[in-house]
C-alpha cells in the first residue's frame, strides 16, 4: 500500500494531507511532483487543494491537461481510489475524470468558513467508514466553489446515487442560505459510477483533529480511514 499525494505548480495543502496520511493514520505516503507520477508505483491518488498553476483560466484548467492526468485517468479505470479536494475536485471534473464544473462562488468572493454536510452515499472508496445521511462537519476555503451541472446531469447524478455529500443545516435542511458557494441542489462532493473517485470542495484534512475543529470533531479523518480500509493490503 502506497498513497501518492499529487503537487502541481501553486498546490499548497498537500502537506496537510501527507500528515493525516502518513502521521495520523501511519500509512505509506508520498508527495509527488505531477511531471514524475506515475500510477502503478501506488494503491490511491490524492489530488489536494491549493492554486494549481495560479488558476489562471479556470480552477484545474491547466493542471487537467499535465500528463499526471493521464496517469489518474488510468488509475480511476482501474478502480483505484482517487480523491480530488478543493482544486483537486476542479482538476477532476476540467478533465472529464467528474461530470459537471466548479464556478465562480455566486457571491464572486472567497469564502473560508466551517460547514455542515450530510453523507448521501455511504458506499464510494472514501465513505464506507461514514453512515448514510450522517451530519460531517468540514471547512471550505475557496473562490471557484460553485458545483454546477445541467438539469440533465443532475438527474443522472441522483438516479445514480452520484451525489455524495450536500451542505445542510442544523435540522438536516438544503437551505440556500448554508451553502457557501451556491451550489446546485447545495451540493459539496460528488463521486463516478464506479464510486472509485469522489470530489469535494471541504477540507477533510483540516477536519481530521479534534484539535482543528471548533465542534471537537475529527469527521474528516473518517474519509481517510475509509481509504486505507478500501486499499487495505494493496
Amino acid at each position: 500500500m502506497k498513497i501518492a499525494v499529487l503537487r502541481f505548480p501553486g498546490t499548497n495543502c498537500d502537506y496537510d494531507v501527507a500528515h493525516v496520511l502518513s502521521k495520523i493514520l501511519k500509512v505509506p505516503t508520498k508527495n509527488v511532483w505531477h511531471r514524475t507520477f506515475k500510477e502503478r508505483d501506488f494503491s490511491a491518488a490524492i489530488l489536494p487543494g491549493g492554486f494549481s498553476f495560479g488558476d489562471y483560466l479556470r480552477a484545474g484548467a491547466i493542471a487537467s491537461h499535465s500528463p499526471a492526468m493521464d496517469e489518474v485517468k488510468k488509475m480511476a479505470k482501474s478502480c483505484k481510489p482517487i480523491l480530488g479536494i478543493c482544486n483537486g475536485f476542479q482538476i477532476l471534473t476540467e478533465a472529464g475524470i467528474l461530470p459537471g464544473g466548479l464556478l465562480p462562488n455566486e457571491n464572486l468572493r472567497f469564502v473560508c468558513k466551517w460547514t455542515r454536510m450530510v453523507c448521501r452515499n455511504s458506499e464510494t472508496s472514501f465513505t464506507t467508514r461514514v453512515q448514510l445521511d450522517d451530519y460531517l462537519h468540514m471547512p471550505v476555503a475557496h473562490q471557484e466553489g460553485r458545483f454546477f451541472i445541467d438539469n440533465d446531469g443532475l438527474k443522472a447524478l441522483e438516479s445514480g446515487r452520484q451525489i455524495v455529500f450536500q451542505y445542510v443545516d442544523e435540522n438536516g435542511r438544503l437551505e440556500s442560505t448554508v451553502n457557501p458557494n451556491g451550489s446546485v441542489a447545495n451540493i459539496a462532493g460528488i463521486c463516478n459510477e464506479k464510486r472509485n473517485v469522489v470530489g469535494l470542495m471541504p477540507h477533510p484534512e483540516r477536519a481530521s483533529e479534534a484539535l482543528l475543529s471548533p465542534f471537537r470533531d475529527n469527521d474528516g479523518l473518517l474519509l481517510f480511514q475509509s481509504l486505507v480500509d478500501n486499499i487495505g493490503g494493496s
